[in-house]
């Protein structure tokens, strides 16, 4: 009598029957959004302020660095006025598809991190990262001039701008002199010319008598 009841129940089971287009084809129905947290308008406010105030923005791959390795970096980049920052991807991507720096996105992929600084720290920077080969350069922004990896080295070999502007002076004030000069030949040669002159006016003054007229020469003595 049980086999019978379980026979019966095996035929009776319903059978859904099969949808005509996949699941997975259709369209996920679209989430409610979610409300905006204090946090992340905080982060926003934060994420804005830091691509408004830095003029050098790199952006580099987050390695599982050690908390000690990652503080004495802190330090390293804090003596060059460097920040390091973190943010999160799903804050900092909607941040900068609205944004004139939309060009980084591809640069954030995974986990990254910010070295932002408010002048171009770039040397230093390089040099810092030498020593850390574990910590990858993807790329970044220097006055909002999007520059890749290369890009980046290729800008810490150029000389600083303060050599530069003492070239400058210096070549400035070599053109100042040598125009000082020509500008002074002119009048000291006229100035010459005039005085040498007047020396001779003086002298052939000299030499005419009172008169004007020139005196006669000698007689000749009777032989």
């Amino acid at each position: 009598m049980h086999f019978e009841r379980q026979k019966l129940m095996a035929v009776t089971e319903y059978i859904p029957p099969k949808p005509a287009v996949n699941p997975r084809c259709l369209t996920r129905p679209s989430r409610p959004p979610q409300e905006e947290t204090g946090l992340i308008r905080l982060l926003r406010r934060e994420i804005a302020a830091v691509f408004r105030d830095n003029r050098m923005i790199a952006v580099c791959q987050n390695v599982a660095l050690s908390a000690e390795d990652k503080l004495l970096m802190r330090h390293r980049l804090r003596k060059h006025k460097i920040l390091m920052k973190v943010f999160p991807n799903q804050v900092l991507k909607p941040f900068l598809e609205n944004s004139k720096y939309q060009n980084l996105l591809p640069l954030f992929v995974g986990h990254n991190l910010l070295l932002v600084s408010e002048e171009p720290k770039v040397k230093e920077m390089m040099r810092i990262l030498k020593g850390v080969p574990f910590l990858p350069l993807l790329g970044g922004c220097i006055d909002d001039t999007i520059l890749s990896r290369q890009g980046f080295i290729i800008y810490s070999k150029l000389p600083s701008l303060a050599f530069v502007q003492g070239e400058l002076v210096g070549g400035l004030g070599f053109l100042m002199a040598q125009t000082h000069s020509l500008l002074q030949y002119q009048p000291l040669q006229l100035a010459a010319l005039l005085d040498q002159y007047v020396r001779q006016q003086h002298e052939g003054d000299s030499i005419m008598p009172a008169s004007g007229q020139p005196s006669p020469p000698d007689p000749v003595p009777d032989s």
